[in-house]
């Protein structure tokens, strides 16, 4: 059992099927609003690792749906910027067990990193389901 640290949007459909996964194995959650956490670019950029700066992204944000933000064509300075002053951007979930960080809900992933009851990898657990599915869409 591990200590989850779980930033979400609340009333995100997805969050709370994540959550209720992460209960159901056993784990304890601390739920913070991913919305309203004070950010600095130090901690944000830790959920991050290695990822691409791309994959950083919530891509039903309205801002990237509408085109006015393209996060392929961002360095990483300016899109924590971005994400700093508008946290609809972040990708969720950010999940914190110790020091260690990660961004998404990929269930293989999860599963490897702190265990998980089960791993379906038929469900998407990712792509907002009130989105199309012309972009990934993380709700």
């Amino acid at each position: 059992m591990k200590k989850i640290i779980f930033y979400e949007k609340p009333g995100c459909i997805n969050n709370t099927k994540q959550k209720a996964i992460l209960l159901a194995a056993g784990h304890q959650l601390e739920a913070r609003n991913l919305l309203t956490e004070v950010w600095t670019p130090t901690k944000l950029r830790a959920f991050f690792g290695t990822k691409p700066v791309v994959e950083w992204f919530n891509y039903s944000a309205p801002q990237i749906k509408s085109g006015q933000i393209i996060p392929a064509q961002l360095d990483e300075n300016t899109a924590l910027k971005l994400m700093l002053s508008e946290p609809l951007l972040i990708r969720r979930p950010l999940i914190q067990v110790g020091n260690e960080f990660a961004v998404g809900f990929d269930l293989e992933t999860i599963n490897n990193w702190i265990g998980i009851n089960s791993v379906d990898n038929s469900r998407d657990l990712e792509t907002c389901p009130r989105g199309g599915k012309s972009l990934p869409n993380y709700c």
